[in-house]
């Protein structure tokens, strides 16, 4: 691979399994990736979601990085309107201290949740109105840059804990350029803006000291298998199991057949949904370095981010080692 490889690890929940079973798991797939060779991995903040275990993504990096030596680990990201910055710079500051030099934190402006979550939390949707001063705010705690209070993050000030600005949308984009960060497109779930979203940043971009150049980032799913029809076969049951969760919601929802599935993809609302994982690189491992490849130079992208959707735990890691060697 001439492109850099990282890994997006959501933090799965199998069906009939448990978040301690998928945490473990994260620990495995993490020394796949550094054994493979990919740059980093990064979990997701996800709240009110029975399928992701990754709803507190500094605790998930410090188990993982005890458990690991040299990959880069962060989130992908922090929903920053969930959060202060403050508390951020300490989290994020505290993993720079414990583990230099291998930490990551990349920031979202999504909800990440509904009203409902943002209730729990204490939080107003809002607050994604003050995004981009969030991230000034954090940036500047992380440098230690001086504050008319007087304020500073312990642990946190002077790690410049490297900040990348996530986004599926040209709004995203537009900020990145503007800070001079690396900008990370959601890619492997929401493709739609990916070409235009790219062009406005690099077209933009206002070059910074620690970014003289522009840098992104693409997330594409990804599944390697020895047989390809097999990695056709772990896409087709991991789309299944994205459209059954988003139609299976609410106090009324019941279970679908296989087959009523596969016919609601044939109608206009399930190809929309099955549109979210059209980013994908299947197949052997030749079918998907030349996948990837490919839509690296689509997405004009400098680094990629898989996502390995495989519902099995084994198959997963193995389509990670396959997808990096």
């Amino acid at each position: 691979m001439t492109v850099a490889l990282s890994l997006l690890d959501l933090a799965f929940i199998r069906p009939g399994g448990s978040a301690a079973e998928s945490l473990a798991h994260s620990v495995d797939l993490a020394r796949a990736a550094e054994r493979s060779g990919y740059g980093r991995v990064w979990y997701a903040e996800h709240h009110g979601m029975a399928t992701i275990a990754s709803s507190a993504p500094a605790v998930v990096i410090a188990h993982v990085a005890a458990h690991t030596s040299t990959i880069r680990l962060g989130a992908g990201g922090v929903m920053l309107p969930h959060h202060s910055p403050l508390v951020v710079a300490e989290q994020f500051g505290t993993l720079a201290e414990l583990h230099p030099g291998r930490i990551d934190l990349g920031l979202g402006r999504a909800p990440g949740g509904d009203r409902g979550v943002f209730a729990a939390l204490r939080r107003t949707p809002e607050a994604s109105d003050r995004f981009p001063q969030d991230v000034v705010e954090l940036q500047g705690l992380l440098a230690g840059a001086d504050r008319p209070d007087g304020l500073r993050a312990t642990p946190g000030a002077g790690t410049h804990v490297p900040l990348y600005v996530l986004g599926s949308s040209l709004f995203g984009a537009q900020l990145a350029a503007q800070l001079g960060l690396p900008y990370a497109f959601a890619s492997h779930f929401a493709p739609q803006a990916l070409e235009e979203a790219v062009a406005l940043y690099r077209g933009s971009y206002r070059p910074s000291d620690a970014h003289p150049e522009p840098y992104v980032i693409a997330g594409v799913n990804v599944v390697a298998a020895e047989d390809g029809d097999d990695a056709r076969a772990q896409l087709a049951d991991a789309r299944r199991h994205r459209v059954r969760a988003m139609i299976s919601r609410g106090p009324a929802a019941r279970s679908y057949t296989e087959d009523e599935i596969d016919a609601f993809l044939t109608t206009p609302q399930g190809a929309q949904i099955a549109a979210m994982m059209s980013k994908a690189a299947v197949g052997t491992p030749d079918e998907v370095r030349e996948g990837l490849e490919a839509f690296a130079a689509e997405a004009r992208a400098d680094e990629l981010i898989t996502v390995h959707p495989s519902l099995d735990p084994a198959a997963r890691i193995r389509s990670v080692e396959l997808a990096g060697s």
